[in-house]
């Protein structure tokens, strides 16, 4: 079925994605909130180690054919991120939420861990999403992963 996204569908794509992380986090005790600042998406406590997270939440629908493309973070999101994280005394994480073919992927990764898995290059870091690497992310105790899959049963035809 090809797919044809609305005007809008970036927009409502990170929005999803934000309360996804969201909702993930508290379903799994961590207490979190939604803000809306600069470079910042969620601030949680992990209750596993008491400490407090800010998480800025990337996210991408991938089209057909599209799948196993990279995602790009400016450069800039790095020094955002740990601005708002000093101003709310918190350790910068980053999410990647990635809707392609039937499933969608979450990862959940120090900015730290990112910076040395995936170093920014002149003006982007490149989060790689080829087989080769998804394998490598799964095994990364660093890093945490959540993962649905999709499909559409029954719908409007074209």
């Amino acid at each position: 079925m090809k797919i044809i996204k609305s005007s809008r569908h970036s927009k409502i794509t990170g929005d999803f994605a934000e309360r996804l992380i969201l909702y993930w986090l508290s379903k799994h005790g961590f207490e979190c909130a939604l803000v809306d600042h600069v470079g910042l998406d969620i601030i949680a406590r992990n209750p596993h180690t008491q400490e407090v997270m800010g998480i800025s939440v990337k996210s991408r629908s991938r089209n057909a054919g599209t799948d196993g493309s990279s995602l790009s973070i400016p450069n800039d999101n790095l020094i955002k991120l740990d601005a708002a994280c000093k101003a709310f005394n918190c350790t910068p994480y980053f999410a990647v939420v990635i809707d392609e073919a039937d499933s969608i992927t979450a990862f959940i990764l120090s900015k730290l861990h990112l910076t040395n898995i995936s170093p920014p290059g002149k003006e982007v870091i490149s989060w790689k999403m080829n087989k080769t690497n998804i394998a490598l992310y799964e095994v990364d105790p660093e890093i945490k992963l959540f993962k649905f899959s999709t499909g559409t049963s029954n719908w409007w035809n074209d």
